[in-house]
């Protein structure tokens, strides 16, 4: 048979940007043009990882690692009907900030999130035809080998969704009747005055501060300066050189023994050099934060580690999301600061 290419509509992307950064307020650090938009785009952050040489390292580590607020979540078990009760209801969602995630992979189980007063319901076709909830069918329409499935979504900011309005009593019936096994939650409160006791206390979370691995690395660097011959060639060039820059960094992410300098693997096994023709041996630090994160606070690292690097350093800023909607891609944002030169950027998104 001939092995046509399936459908590529539903596929992630990458999408490439090399820019210039402009003028950095600390005080009003930009949040609606690129790279900042990038980071703050994302809904739920599973882990950011900050990539520096060793020399660097030591100049921001007191900044960035000592006064910079380490992140706090919560992993809590708790039942859909229990978000709207009580001071629960009013103080974290019709007043608060708080981000939510249940546990499960959004395109199998029936998994849950609130953001931004959102509720969120991803679910299979009999839990949403038996909840009696409006929603619209979710992921690739009439796919072979996968169910169909179902997102619903509630702003619950609404001045109609308050206890004894028809429309918000309907989904407490839901939720009570349909959609009520426990489930385990990551819980994040963004708000500035958590209420004393907290709502959460009573359902008897677990509480955890993300502290960050660090970890020393030899590698083979290749240059890191995109081509800037203005020519028609440039696109192809610059094309190699995103997928090639991308890869490396991604090595190092895994930690792949691929760019260490003394590694002698079989060429038969794998014939991976680091992009360009020349290389350097150079220590790297690699610096991990693993969790649910908030998009505010992984905004912050970053414009923190712009403000605290030399004119001509470079870092690789990489952010990872949990897997959203179907078939449950995750999100993923790599913003390289350029060497020798202070504003430049590229990023690489990927959704």
């Amino acid at each position: 048979m001939l092995d046509f290419p399936s459908g590529t509509k539903n596929e992630q992307r990458c999408n490439v940007t090399h820019g210039v950064m402009g003028h950095l307020d600390p005080k009003q650090p930009p949040v609606k043009r690129k790279p900042f938009a990038a980071i703050l785009s994302q809904s739920f952050i599973q882990k950011t990882e900050l990539i520096l040489p060793e020399e660097l390292y030591e100049i921001i580590k007191k900044d960035v690692l000592t006064d910079l607020s380490k992140p706090v979540y919560s992993r809590v078990i708790l039942p859909l009907g229990a978000l709207l009760e009580g001071e629960f209801f009013n103080e974290y969602i019709k007043r608060g900030h708080v981000l939510m995630l249940s546990e499960g992979k959004s395109d199998v189980d029936n998994v849950y999130s609130l953001r931004e007063g959102i509720l969120t319901l991803h679910l299979d076709k009999e839990s949403y035809e038996r909840s009696g909830l409006v929603g619209k069918p979710d992921g690739v329409k009439g796919k072979r080998g996968t169910k169909p499935r179902w997102v619903v979504e509630i702003e619950l900011r609404l001045p109609s969704m308050l206890h004894g309005k028809k429309g918000f009593d309907r989904i407490v019936y839901a939720f009570k009747n349909v959609l009520n096994t426990p489930a385990t939650w990551l819980f994040v409160d963004l708000g500035a005055n958590t209420p004393t006791p907290s709502p959460m206390e009573a359902h008897f979370p677990i509480t955890k501060t993300v502290s960050p691995e660090i970890q020393e690395l030899q590698v083979k660097k290749p240059s890191l300066n995109p081509p800037t011959e203005v020519d028609n060639s440039y696109g192809d060039d610059f094309e190699d050189y995103a997928v090639e820059t991308q890869e490396w960094i991604s090595l190092i992410s895994l930690n792949s023994q691929r760019i260490n300098p003394d590694d002698k693997i079989d060429p038969y096994l794998s014939r991976y050099v680091p992009p360009g023709d020349t290389h350097t041996s150079c220590k790297l630090v690699k610096i991990t934060w693993r969790g649910l994160l908030s998009p505010t606070w992984a905004h912050k690292m970053f414009v923190q580690m712009l403000l605290a690097t030399t004119r001509n350093g470079w870092f690789a800023y990489c952010v990872d999301g949990f897997g959203e909607g179907s078939p449950g891609y995750s999100k993923h944002c790599t913003v390289l600061k350029v060497p020798d030169a202070p504003n430049e950027y590229v990023s690489w998104e990927i959704a």
